[in-house]
């Protein structure tokens, strides 16, 4: 794994009026960097647990600040810890590979990986790189597959002895129809088509855009508002319109966007993850003023806090994650037309038009 190099000169699209200059960009990053271990796993700070999804977040923004050598390392550390059905575990105490703390194995999780490394080969152009991850994304999307149900969203998780759990998640869910369309993207690009996956996707997409039932209610957490929006499964009018919908609900203007109703707790990254579903509606504007509302979040170190209860003037949980880090810098490279990361959010070089003409029980 190479050192953190201040001044990459790709960090000059990190930066955004209100939101981050070029010494706050260089601080946030090294704050990921800083808490990466040699071996090259992320956790959620030093001390804390990894999970799969959140280490390939702070490793995209890695890459988007121009720290290639730090987002590779991450991803051949999944490479090396992948399990023999193609998963990895919820979570493992500091990034430690042999002590998994949560021996379930989510879908999201798993599917996430595809996005990462999409992303890396987009921001770097190494076909090596993409040839060796193969494998790994392959594995990784056959074992979320196994876990899509009739009606096409996708069960949650795998239990430690293997048990499915059928109940889907449509957060999860959305976030699957994005970590399959860059599976597929990957697939195109080594002309090695996958059909069965085409039509798995377009049965997800199906299942997000037109059969709420199929989802567990969560209709409480913020994620659960836009992330179809963000996953690139509802768009158009129907994004604009879900998105107007919600909005009173979950947006706190001058602070952020709340995880979950009714509780009065804004956090960092909902609300970096619906400036970017906004900046992929074209709501750049109103993406920009999402991400200046939150600088309050942002601690001495260039780390952000995970929220504030605004009724308690309180910092809480007391924690500065990666991948809240993670998600503010992606949200700002997407803004700055960092040409991987609006390729992966925005669509472009992703297959479209999946979904079928008419679906199972629809």
């Amino acid at each position: 794994m190479t050192t953190f190099s201040r001044g990459s000169g790709r960090t000059e699209r990190l930066v955004l009026p209100g939101v981050l200059t070029a010494e706050q960009v260089t601080g946030t990053v090294a704050g990921i960097a800083a808490a990466q271990r040699e071996d090259g796993a992320i956790p959620w700070f030093r001390g804390h647990h990894l999970d799969p999804w959140d280490h390939v977040e702070a490793a995209m923004a890695l890459d988007a600040a121009g720290e290639h050598g730090r987002a590779e390392a991450a991803y051949r550390w999944l490479a090396r810890h992948q399990n023999s059905d193609g998963s990895w575990y919820a979570a493992y105490a500091d990034g430690a590979a042999d002590e998994p703390t949560d021996r379930s194995r989510e879908s999201n999780f798993v599917a996430y990986v595809a996005v990462g490394v999409w992303h890396h080969y987009l921001a770097t152009g190494d076909d090596a790189f993409l040839d060796s991850m193969w494998p790994t994304v392959y594995a990784a999307v056959e074992f979320v597959l196994r876990l899509q149900q009739a009606g096409g969203q996708i069960g949650w998780k795998r239990e430690d002895d293997g048990t499915p759990v059928t109940d889907a998640l449509l957060t999860g869910s959305s976030s699957i129809h994005q970590a399959l369309r860059c599976a597929l993207a990957i697939a195109e690009h080594r002309e090695e088509p996958q059909p069965d996956w085409e039509l798995a996707t377009g049965l997800l997409a199906h299942a997000i855009r037109r059969h709420p039932e199929r989802f567990l209610d969560k209709s409480r957490y913020s994620m659960d508002w836009y992330y179809p929006v963000l996953g690139g499964a509802v768009a158009g009018v129907a994004a604009k319109e879900r998105i107007e919908e919600g909005w009173d609900r979950f947006v706190v203007p001058g602070l952020g966007v709340r995880c979950v109703l009714p509780n009065p707790w804004v956090t960092g990254g909902e609300s970096c993850e619906l400036a970017l579903a906004l900046w992929v509606m074209g709501e750049s504007d109103h993406a920009v003023q999402i991400l200046q509302w939150i600088q309050h979040l942002r601690a001495e170190d260039g780390m952000y806090w995970t929220g504030y209860v605004y009724d308690d003037d309180a910092v809480w949980p007391e924690e500065r994650t990666t991948w809240t880090a993670g998600s503010l810098l992606l949200a700002a490279a997407a803004l700055g037309g960092d040409e991987a990361t609006t390729a992966v959010f925005g669509g472009e070089r992703l297959p479209v038009g999946l979904e079928p003409d008419c679906c199972p029980g629809a």
